[in-house]
């Protein structure tokens, strides 16, 4: 779970026991008038044009209830939209029908199609920006552990921040129907200590893996910049 699924699901707890708290309010209220108001002969009972405290307060409860859960949520999706500086980043590549890690400062490169279900490693309580893309259509970033989803939009780069909790790998998929095979794009979310985080990303620092990340960037600038996807050769099926 990160601290921005955590703010939400309170968010959410909070907003549930409001509508039970005033759903029953207005049972017992609706259950009083019907019982102390019910018809009891046929003369007509007193009539009252106004009760100025009573009309007061149900305008003015209502709209304060209103600013409450507005600000309660304003205060939730900034949390969720901020991005604070960090030094761990990762470039979210989505195509059909796979992913593709890339980190900046780095030579760590991660990709993978359908189910090799490729493995995205981040470390534990720890800033995580996030640069999400697609080469060729609409994809969904998901993980369902941390309550959390974005569009990965062709032409576009969508930011955001991540900063699990607790380590531990994490299943993640698309979630915008996007061809043949969106049932199967599968990826991984693996949160490791810092140290091993670190441990991790010197594995790259070889010639093989220099290579490798250094052509994946090449690739995928030009894929962005021009609008037409070109990895044929990171997915079987092509595209």
């Amino acid at each position: 779970m990160t601290e921005s699924s955590k703010s939400a699901f309170h968010l959410w707890q909070g907003f549930s026991i409001g509508a039970v708290i005033i759903g029953a309010l207005v049972v017992v209220l609706m259950g009083y008038a019907m019982l102390r108001y019910r018809r009891k002969g046929d003369h007509i009972p007193a009539q009252h044009q106004y009760h100025l405290p009573l009309e007061v307060i149900y305008t003015v409860v209502p709209i304060l209830i209103v600013f409450g859960l507005f600000a309660a949520t304003l205060v939730v999706e900034n949390k969720a939209t901020a991005n604070p500086q960090t030094n761990v980043v990762v470039n979210v590549n989505a195509f059909q029908w796979g992913w593709q890690f890339l980190y900046p400062g780095t030579n760590a490169l991660v990709y993978g199609q359908t189910t090799q279900s490729p493995t995205m490693e981040i470390p534990v309580n720890t800033n995580v920006h996030i640069n999400l893309t697609s080469t060729d259509v609409i994809h969904g970033f998901y993980v369902h552990a941390f309550n959390f989803s974005r569009y990965a939009l062709p032409g576009v780069v969508n930011q955001f921040t991540i900063r699990a909790q607790s380590t531990g790998t994490f299943f993640g998929q698309c979630t915008q129907l996007c061809g043949l095979y969106h049932s199967l794009m599968f990826f991984q979310v693996k949160v490791v200590s810092a140290s091993d985080y670190a441990k991790w990303v010197a594995s790259f620092n070889n010639p093989t893996a220099i290579a490798a990340a250094a052509a994946a960037l090449k690739t995928t600038n030009a894929e962005l910049s021009s609008g037409v996807a070109s990895k044929t050769s990171y997915t079987k099926f092509g595209r």
